[in-house]
């Protein structure tokens, strides 16, 4: 009994962070999205399910969920790739290899306000960092990415594979540092060559980091805001405007506030499927990983 008191001890302070800021939080939204809340005047009227009606009738939520779809979509795969790619080229023991981790971990510990500032002179129309790149090729058409509808999305998302490259590259080196050197050395004397020994024992052997990658950077995406908010306040038209972005605008300049605390929770439901959608799929790789 001293030793479970001592347990419970332990495990007090994140228990409590986690009824605080995590579970309150969301019965809360839970309980407020049956409301119509004056936030002015501190009433709440209950509404009942008038709120999930308003919500899955409302055809700009589901613009923005499609927007936080496609946004997913792109940026996810996208990320993982290169951040596979870049773990390769840094878990190799080669001099310096330590500073060039460090170096692509840097946008991941930077405000996302300043990051997000920094991209917008990045894709200036005159003056910008890209379109200048571009000139200097012979492309003299200047762009202006955060304002063009057809490029807005394509700016956020190159953005955002840059920012998460840190992270992703650091789990992914630590799962490749968690490969044995014995299959490796299988394979060889089996005579496969790089590309077969990447896909049969690499690839295979990373299934766990590869879910978790997965699961947490779909949730990230789906719950971008910082920089929409910063960059293209859900512009131009409502071309990025993405649920995260949505909800705030409902409940901070509307005053909406059962109506953001349902399209949150609905958020919440779409993440909760994404993220079993996901387990699914990768159940295989993840038995032959335990059968390995």
């Amino acid at each position: 009994m001293r030793q479970k008191r001592l347990g419970y001890l332990f495990i007090a302070p994140a228990t409590l962070h986690l009824f605080v800021f995590a579970l309150f939080p969301l019965a809360y939204t839970l309980y407020l999205s049956f409301f119509k809340v004056n936030l002015l005047q501190g009433e709440r009227t209950f509404v009942g399910g008038q709120n999930y009606a308003y919500t899955f009738s409302d055809g700009l939520f589901w613009n923005a969920m499609a927007n936080s779809l496609r946004y997913a979509l792109f940026s996810v795969p996208a990320g993982m790739a290169l951040a596979l790619a870049v773990a390769l080229l840094v878990s190799r023991k080669l001099w310096g290899m330590s500073w060039f981790r460090t170096i692509y971990y840097i946008p991941a510990i930077a405000s996302g306000v300043a990051i997000s500032m920094l991209w917008i002179y990045i894709y200036l129309p005159e003056t910008g960092l890209l379109n200048t790149l571009f000139g200097m090729v012979g492309i003299t058409n200047k762009t202006d990415f955060l304002k063009d509808p057809a490029w807005a999305m394509w700016a956020l998302v190159f953005m955002s594979i840059w920012i998460g490259l840190g992270p992703k590259m650091v789990l992914f080196v630590a799962g490749l540092m968690g490969i044995p050197a014995s299959l490796y050395e299988a394979a060889e004397l089996d005579g496969a060559g790089s590309w077969r020994t990447f896909w049969s024992v690499t690839l295979p052997m990373l299934a766990p980091t590869t879910l978790f990658v997965l699961v947490t950077s779909t949730i990230g995406a789906l719950q971008i805001f910082t920089p929409i908010y910063v960059m293209t306040q859900g512009g131009p038209g409502d071309a990025t405007d993405v649920v995260g972005f949505h909800i705030y605008v409902e409940a901070w300049k509307k005053f909406l506030i059962g109506i953001a605390a349902t399209k949150s929770f609905v958020l919440l439901l779409v993440i909760l499927l994404a993220a079993w959608l996901q387990f699914r799929l990768m159940r295989n790789s993840m038995r032959g990983y335990s059968a390995g």
